[in-house]
């Protein structure tokens, strides 16, 4: 069973903290340098264990995480974050082929960004994924306060929680997004272009299965049976539908 996360000292209203986890020292200084103008708090670790300690340990609007590190490599970091937190996570790195993405988005990245970035993209997805862990979660207007209730399952759109019965559940940003918009609209379907629609708000490029992926890690948190569901049931040709729970 995993340790209980670290408590961590909250975060200052006035930083949008940011812990960059690279060993390419003078591309941290290049970022810092870019950022920290623009209301940003840069703070670097330079080894995946440093990293993946730091990111548990102290409390960030985002990670932006390089895939190859010394000590472990960035999807060793990102399995160790996702034990204790939901953080969103910008992936970084030189590798950008499909694979090393869909395995990114598997084990909990909000994003993925080849190291070949301007600086403004770099700053335009930053904002987007710190965006989506503070606003209202996508799926149409959500009340500030809603909270939906499918059975067991318990989503509030307040606080940005989900729990399965007496049990919490570790959502990244997005995955909370999805998991949100399907409740909402329980017993009815949803595209994949819908779903896209609603949950990125964003201006970049959304990865033909990042839906399937993060569906795929939604299932597991839930202990959801993709053939026989009792949550989220694949529609062919059609997308994913939540499952209206059955009144007795």
């Amino acid at each position: 069973m995993a340790a209980p996360p670290k408590s961590a000292a909250p975060i200052s209203a006035t930083d949008t903290r940011i812990l960059l986890i690279d060993d390419d020292r003078k591309l941290c200084r290049l970022i810092k340098d870019y950022l920290d103008p623009l209301g940003y708090s840069v703070h670097a670790a330079h080894t995946g264990p440093e990293g993946a300690e730091r990111a548990v340990a102290e409390s960030w609007h985002a990670v932006i995480l390089d895939l190859m590190l010394p000590g472990c490599d960035g999807f060793e970091v990102l399995r160790r974050i996702r034990t204790h937190s939901a953080v969103p996570v910008l992936m970084l790195t030189a590798r950008g082929e499909e694979p090393d993405r869909i395995i990114g988005l598997e084990l909990g990245a909000d994003d993925y960004l080849p190291k070949t970035f301007s600086t403004r993209e770099l700053l335009a997805r930053l904002r987007a994924v710190t965006r989506r862990s503070t606003q209202t979660p996508a799926g149409g207007q959500a009340d500030a306060d809603e909270e939906v209730v499918a059975g067991d399952l318990r989503i509030n759109n307040a606080s940005r929680t989900a729990s399965l019965g007496r049990q919490s559940l570790t959502l990244t940003p997005v995955e909370f997004d999805l998991l949100f918009s399907l409740a909402r609209a329980q017993g009815r379907v949803k595209s994949r272009e819908q779903l896209l629609d609603e949950i990125r708000n964003r201006n970049y490029e959304v990865f033909d299965r990042s839906i399937d992926v993060h569906i795929s890690a939604l299932r597991k948190k839930l202990g959801d049976d993709p053939k026989e569901p009792r949550f989220i049931r694949t529609v062919r040709s059609a997308g994913y539908m939540l499952i209206r729970p059955e009144i007795s």
